[in-house]
C-alpha cells in the first residue's frame, strides 16, 4: 500500500492523458466558472427583488429584479449543460484511452507475469482492473472533480460575499459550518464503508453465477443444483442485509444533515431577523445572507464526500499504473538480428537449463543438447513433467533459458525480435484456444489479410471444411465463447486449419491428437500429415503410436534428454521407452530391471 501523501501523485499522471484535450478541458472550465458565477448572482437578484420589489412596493423593480434573474438562471442552465457535457465527455474519453493503454501495454507482457500467481496478476484480477477500477477514475474525472471544483469556488464566493453583505454574522456562519459537517462526515464515511462492502458482495454474488453458469453441464451432471441454489441464496441475503444496513445510515445521514442545516439556518434567521428589526441590515441582505450561508454549508458537504471520492480513485489509479510499469521479462534487442531468407528451420538446443519463476528449486530442463535438421520430424516423449512441454515454450520464446542457448538457423533467439520469430512458428496445443466470431476469423486469426479462398483451402486441408459448411452459416458462423458448439475434434481441426493458413517453417505440436476418439483422431492425424509436410517439426505426444513413423524420438525424464532415435532403436536401447511402449502397444515384456528403473519416473 502507498502512502496516502502519494495519492496526488498518482492522480496527476494520469492527467498527462488529458493534454490532448486541452480545449475542450478549457471550456469546461469556463462554462464552469460561469455557472457557480451565475448561482453566485442569484444572491444579489434575490436581495434586489426583496428591497427594491418587495420592501419598497414597486412592480417595475421587481419586475426588473425578477427578469434579471431569470436571465441569469438561462446563462446557469447552459453553462450548467455545456460543463456536464464536456466534463462526462473527458472522463470518458479518459477511461477509453485507459484502458486501450493498459491493454496494448498487458498484451506485450510475457506468459510469466500472468501465470505467476505470487504476483496476484490473474486474468480475471487484470480484468476487474481494466473495467471496474477504470470506471471509478472515469467517474471521478467525469464528474466527482467537476463537482469539487464548483463547490470550491461556491465555498470561496459565498464566504467572500457573506463577509461583504454582514461581516458579523459571517463569522458566526463561518465557525458554524464544521459544526454541520461533522454529522455528515461521520455518517458519510460508515456509507462508504457499507457501499464498499455492499460492492464486494454483489461482486461475489455474481462471481459465483458466473462460475456456476459457465460450468453448467458439470453443475447438472453431478445433480449439483439444490447445493448452488442454496450457496447462491445465501450469497443474495448477504448482499440484501448489507444493502439494507447500508441504506438505513444514509436514511440516518439524510434526516441527521437537513435538522442540523435547516437548524443552523434557523439561527441565522433568528440573528438576522433580530438584526433587520433593529434596523440594522435590509430583508434583502438577510434574504442573500442566509443564500449564502446554504451554499457555503452545502459546498463543504459536497467537498468532503468528494474527498472520499479521490481516495477510492487513487487507489483504482495505482492498481491500473501498477499494469502500466510493468516490465515485461522477455524483450526485444536493441538491434535484432533479422532472420535468414529463406529461412531453412534448423533448430540447435545447446546446454540449455530451465527452471519456472515460481519453481527455481525444480529444474524443468537440465543441460539438454539437441540438433535438429531442417524439415526433420522430432517427437518428445517420456512422463508428464519431464520438461516437453517446457521446450516448446522456450523455442516460442515465452521464456528464456537460464543456461545455454536455442538457436534457429544459427541465431540465438535472444537475439531476434520476438515477434518475428513466432511470425515463422505455428502452433497447435492440446486444447486449442478459440476466440468469440466466426469459424472465418477463428482460422484467419494468425493471417488476417488471407482471403476467402485462402481460409477454404486451409480448412479443406486440416479436414475441417465438411462440418463448416454443415454449420447454420457455413464459415461466417459464430462458434460462441471458446468454441462451445464445436467437439474437440472439430476444434482442434480449426486450430490446423489456423495454422496452415500461417504457413509457418517451424511447426509445434503440444498433445494434438489426445483426448480424442479413434475418428476424430484419425482425421486430425490426416490433417497434421498435411500440415507437417517439409516443415521442421517437434511433436509432444503420449500416444506413442501417433509418433512412431517420425524421423527420431526424443525421450525426456525429469528434464534431462535420456534417449535419441527411431522408434525400434529406442525399443533396444532405452529402458524408459521400452517400458512405455509395453505399457501403450502391450508388445515385449519389461524385465524386472527395466520396471525398477521405470518406476522411478513419475509417469501418468
Amino acid at each position: 500500500m502507498s502512502q496516502p501523501g502519494t495519492h496526488p501523485r498518482v492522480l496527476l499522471r494520469l492527467l498527462g492523458l488529458l493534454r490532448p484535450y486541452r480545449i475542450r478541458l478549457a471550456f469546461a472550465g469556463a462554462s464552469l466558472l460561469v455557472a457557480s458565477g451565475s448561482v453566485l448572482l442569484l444572491g444579489q437578484g434575490l436581495r434586489l427583488a426583496i428591497d427594491q420589489g418587495f420592501m419598497d412596493r414597486d412592480a417595475s423593480d421587481l419586475n426588473r429584479a425578477l427578469l434579471a434573474m431569470l436571465c441569469v438562471v438561462g446563462v446557469l442552465a447552459g453553462a450548467s449543460a455545456l460543463r456536464y457535457y464536456l466534463v462526462t465527455w473527458i472522463g470518458e474519453r479518459l477511461a477509453a484511452d485507459l484502458r486501450r493503454l493498459v491493454f496494448d501495454h498487458l498484451l506485450t507482457l510475457d506468459p510469466a507475469f500472468f501465470e505467476n500467481g505470487s504476483h496476484n496478476q490473474g486474468a480475471g484480477e487484470i480484468q476487474s482492473r481494466l473495467t471496474a477500477d477504470t470506471s471509478v477514475l472515469q467517474s471521478l474525472f467525469g464528474s466527482s472533480l467537476s463537482v469539487a471544483l464548483r463547490n470550491l469556488l461556491m465555498l470561496i464566493g459565498a464566504a467572500i460575499l457573506m463577509l461583504v453583505t454582514q461581516p458579523w454574522l459571517s463569522a458566526l456562519v463561518l465557525i458554524g459550518i464544521p459544526a454541520t459537517v461533522l454529522p455528515i462526515l461521520w455518517f458519510g464515511r460508515r456509507v462508504r464503508r457499507l457501499s464498499r462492502h455492499s460492492q464486494d458482495q454483489v461482486a461475489e454474488l455474481g462471481r459465483y453465477a458466473g462460475e456456476t453458469l459457465t460450468g453448467i453441464r458439470t453443475v447438472q451432471a453431478f445433480g449439483h443444483e439444490a447445493t448452488d441454489r442454496r450457496h447462491y441464496a445465501r450469497h443474495a441475503e448477504a448482499a440484501f442485509g448489507v444493502a439494507v444496513a447500508r441504506t438505513r445510515q444514509r436514511a440516518w445521514l439524510t434526516g441527521i444533515a437537513m435538522l442540523v442545516i435547516f437548524a443552523a439556518v434557523g439561527l441565522m434567521l433568528w440573528q438576522g431577523g433580530h438584526a433587520v428589526l433593529a434596523g440594522n441590515m435590509s430583508a434583502g441582505e438577510l434574504s442573500a445572507f442566509v443564500f449564502y450561508a446554504v451554499l457555503a454549508a452545502g459546498a463543504v458537504a459536497a467537498l468532503s464526500e468528494v474527498a472520499g471520492d479521490v481516495q477510492r480513485a487513487a487507489g483504482a489509479a495505482e492498481r491500473l499504473l501498477e499494469l502500466l510499469d510493468a516490465r515485461a521479462s522477455i524483450r526485444p534487442p536493441d538491434q535484432p538480428i533479422p532472420l535468414p531468407s529463406p529461412l531453412q528451420g534448423a533448430i540447435d538446443i545447446e546446454h540449455v537449463s530451465f527452471a519456472y519463476p515460481s519453481r527455481r528449486h525444480t529444474p524443468a530442463l537440465d543441460g539438454v543438447s539437441i540438433h535438429i535438421r531442417p524439415g526433420e520430424r522430432i517427437a518428445l516423449v517420456g512422463p508428464s513433467g519431464a520438461g516437453k512441454s517446457t521446450l516448446l515454450q522456450l523455442l516460442l520464446r515465452f521464456y528464456d533459458p537460464d543456461n545455454g542457448r536455442l538457436c534457429l538457423d544459427g541465431v540465438d533467439l535472444r537475439d531476434l525480435d520476438p515477434a518475428q520469430l513466432r511470425s515463422v512458428i505455428g502452433m497447435v496445443a492440446q486444447e486449442p484456444v478459440l476466440f468469440t466470431g466466426t469459424a472465418a476469423d477463428n482460422i484467419r486469426y494468425g493471417a488476417p489479410e488471407a482471403s476467402d479462398a485462402e481460409v477454404r483451402a486451409a480448412a479443406q486441408d486440416a479436414n475441417a471444411l465438411t462440418f463448416i459448411e454443415a454449420l447454420p452459416h457455413g464459415f461466417d458462423s459464430h462458434l460462441g465463447p471458446g468454441g462451445i458448439q464445436l467437439s474437440g475434434g472439430q476444434r482442434q481441426r480449426l486450430a490446423i486449419a489456423r495454422a496452415l493458413l500461417r504457413n509457418p517453417r517451424v511447426l509445434l505440436l503440444d498433445e494434438a491428437t489426445s483426448a480424442l476418439d479413434a475418428e476424430s483422431e484419425r482425421l486430425v492425424q490426416e490433417a497434421l500429415n498435411r500440415l507437417m509436410e517439409g516443415r521442421t517439426t517437434l511433436v509432444v505426444a503420449h500416444r506413442l503410436s501417433t509418433v512412431v513413423s517420425a524421423d527420431r524420438l526424443l525421450v525426456f525424464d525429469h528434464g534431462r534428454l535420456i534417449g535419441d532415435g527411431p522408434h525400434q532403436q529406442l525399443l533396444e536401447t532405452n529402458t524408459l521407452y521400452r517400458h512405455l511402449a509395453s505399457l501403450q502397444f502391450g508388445t515385449g515384456s519389461p524385465t524386472p530391471a527395466d520396471r525398477d528403473s521405470a518406476s522411478t519416473s513419475n509417469l501418468n
